[in-house]
């Protein structure tokens, strides 16, 4: 299906990211915690990464503390239809499109930077998580609010 971005509030969302370390996990985290028993969130990257501890930090900050999480790429999702899938890097946005040309999906992309990639003081770099927590969470709340 093309990209395209209805207003309506999905049922399920596939938060989809580069290796599903920092990204696509907060957005699942945020959507489970925002929506719950609303909107069936899964995560997962184009390539499997490892666990990144800042951002069970800085999620833990806004209330979000139970996090089973273990990094997955797409071969291997337990379910594979979603309503939604919201791509937040560009190699995820490629990889989004192409798993929605046969199948009834949206997908948008929500270009979010690499907060990995900030070097400086442990301030500096969890400030750098934060701003994409927050990031994040404006957008999920603004598109899935009916």
């Amino acid at each position: 299906m093309t990209e395209q971005s209805t207003k309506k509030r999905p049922n399920s969302v596939l938060f989809l990211c580069g290796q599903n370390m920092i990204r696509s996990p907060m957005g699942e985290a945020l959507t489970k915690h925002l929506f719950p028993n609303q909107i069936f969130a899964d995560s997962a990257g184009v390539n499997s990464g490892g666990d990144d501890p800042f951002v069970d930090i800085v999620l833990n900050e806004i209330g979000i503390t139970e996090r089973n999480h273990e990094p997955k790429s797409l071969d291997y999702l337990e379910d594979n239809y979603f309503d939604l899938i919201i791509a937040l890097t560009n190699e995820a946005h490629e990889a989004a499109l192409e798993l929605a040309d046969n199948l009834s999906t949206s997908v948008e992309y929500w270009e979010t930077p690499n907060p990995s990639t900030i070097m400086g003081s442990r301030d500096q770099i969890l400030d750098a998580y934060r701003q994409v927590r927050d990031s994040i969470k404006a957008r999920i709340i603004e598109r899935f609010n009916p």
